[in-house]
C-alpha cells in the first residue's frame, strides 16, 4: 500500500497498541486528497494499555511504515488517548485573560485523576453565552512524564511532531470532515481499540463530551484464540471473519459474543451516565470505528444489544484517492482503522 507525490500536506501518525496507521493527506480546492496511506501491526503485547513492553519492536514497525509509505515524511500529527489524558467540557462564568486561565485551572484540578502540577493543559472556547454571561470550554490535560515519553518514543523513530492532539478529538474530526453533521441527533462515536474503547458524542452538532471504556477486542482475540488453539496469524485472521472455510462460524459468534460482556457493560455504563449527565433520553445513533468495527458479528451484536441504529465509519468518504493505494487490499475493509489517523491528518498545522 505505497503510493506517494510531492505536494504539501499533513502527516496523521495513529499509533494503537495493536497497529499503527498512517495517513497523508493533501489539500485542494475541493477538499482533501490522500497522497499516501498504511498500517503495519505490532506484534503481540508490544504493547498493552498505556505501556511500552518491547519498544525496539515498534519503532522498527514505525519506521518500516515510513519508509514503505514516503521515506521523505519528517512532520506528523499525532494524538495521545488512555489512561494518561483527560478531555472534558464545562461552562464557566464568561471571563478572559489571565482570569480565565485561572478559573480552567481550578476547573482542572476539579476533574483530573492526577495532580494539575505534573499535567500539559490545553484549552479551547467552544462557545460564549453573552446574554447569560457563561462560556463553554473544551479542556484537554495530558500527564507530562506520559507525553513527554510519547514524544520521545516519536522522535527515536526519526520523526518530528508538529502537533500532539487528542484521540476523541481527531476520531471527531475525521466524523465531520466527511459527514453532514445532523444537530437534532445524538451521536456516539465509538471507537473500540484494542485495550481502550473511546465514545465520542456529538449534541447540537457540536463535540459534546467524551468517555474511555477500559475493554476493546483483546479479550475477543484471546477468547478465539484460546477456543480454537490458533496462533497469532490465524487468530487474526479468524477475529476478521477470514477463516470461514477453516473453523465453524456458529462457535466462532458464540465465542466472540461470549467475551464482549466487558465491553458491553462498559458502553453502556457510559451512555446511562451520559445520559444522566445531559439530561436526555437516548442515544440516537451509533457510528462505529477502530478495530472493533472488523470483528465479525461485532457490529450487529452491539446494535442488538444497545438498541440504537449503527453504521460503520467510512472517514474516506468524502476524500479523493488513488484506487492503487488500496491494491492489495479493498478501502472498506480498512478504512474504519483510518478515523484517528485521518482526523490527525485534517489537523490544521501552521
Amino acid at each position: 500500500m505505497v503510493f506517494s507525490r510531492g505536494k504539501k500536506s499533513t502527516v496523521g501518525l495513529d499509533i494503537g497498541t495493536n497497529s499503527v496507521k498512517l495517513v497523508k493527506l493533501d489539500q485542494t480546492k475541493t477538499g482533501y486528497s490522500v497522497s499516501a496511506i498504511g498500517i503495519r501491526e505490532f506484534p503481540p503485547e508490544a504493547i498493552v494499555a498505556d505501556e511500552i513492553r518491547d519498544r525496539e519492536a515498534v519503532i522498527y514497525n514505525i519506521q518500516s511504515l515510513i519508509d514503505q509509505t514516503d521515506p521523505k515524511i519528517k512532520d506528523v500529527v499525532v494524538s495521545v488517548g488512555g489512561h494518561g489524558v483527560i478531555t472534558d467540557r464545562f461552562t464557566i462564568d464568561k471571563k478572559s485573560g489571565t482570569e480565565a486561565e485561572q478559573a480552567i485551572l481550578f476547573e482542572t484540578e476539579q476533574r483530573a485523576p492526577f495532580d494539575v502540577d505534573d499535567v500539559s493543559l490545553d484549552y479551547h472556547i467552544v462557545k460564549t453565552d453573552d446574554d447569560a454571561n457563561k462560556m463553554d470550554v473544551l479542556l484537554v490535560a495530558a500527564r507530562k512524564e506520559f507525553l513527554q515519553s510519547y514524544l520521545e518514543l516519536i522522535e527515536e523513530c526519526g520523526l518530528q511532531p508538529v502537533c500532539v492532539d487528542d484521540d476523541a478529538l481527531a476520531i471527531y474530526n475525521s466524523y465531520v470532515g466527511n459527514y453532514d453533521v445532523d444537530p437534532t441527533r445524538i451521536t456516539a462515536l465509538i471507537n473500540i481499540g484494542n485495550d481502550i474503547t473511546n465514545i465520542t458524542y456529538i449534541q447540537d452538532g457540536m463535540f459534546h463530551a467524551t468517555r474511555d471504556v477500559s475493554a476493546g477486542t483483546r479479550d475477543i482475540y484471546n477468547a478465539i484464540q484460546k477456543e480454537f488453539r490458533l496462533n497469532p496469524e490465524l487468530t487474526s485472521k479468524a477475529i476478521k471473519g477470514e477463516m470461514k472455510d477453516s473453523i465453524d462460524e456458529d462457535m466462532l459468534k458464540a465465542t466472540i459474543v461470549s467475551a464482549t460482556d466487558e465491553l458491553i457493560s462498559g458502553i453502556e455504563l457510559a451512555f446511562s451516565y451520559y445520559k444522566s449527565q445531559s439530561k436526555i433520553d437516548t442515544i440516537e445513533w451509533i457510528v462505529l470505528s477502530g478495530g472493533g468495527a472488523l470483528v465479525s458479528y461485532l457490529p450487529e451484536f452491539l446494535q442488538t444489544k444497545l438498541n440504537v441504529p449503527l453504521e460503520i465509519a467510512n472517514p474516506l468518504r468524502n476524500l479523493d484517492y488513488d484506487p492503487e493505494l488500496f491494491q492489495y487490499i479493498q478501502p472498506e475493509k480498512i478504512a474504519p482503522l483510518l478515523s484517528v489517523s485521518v482526523g490527525l491528518a485534517m489537523r490544521k498545522v501552521r
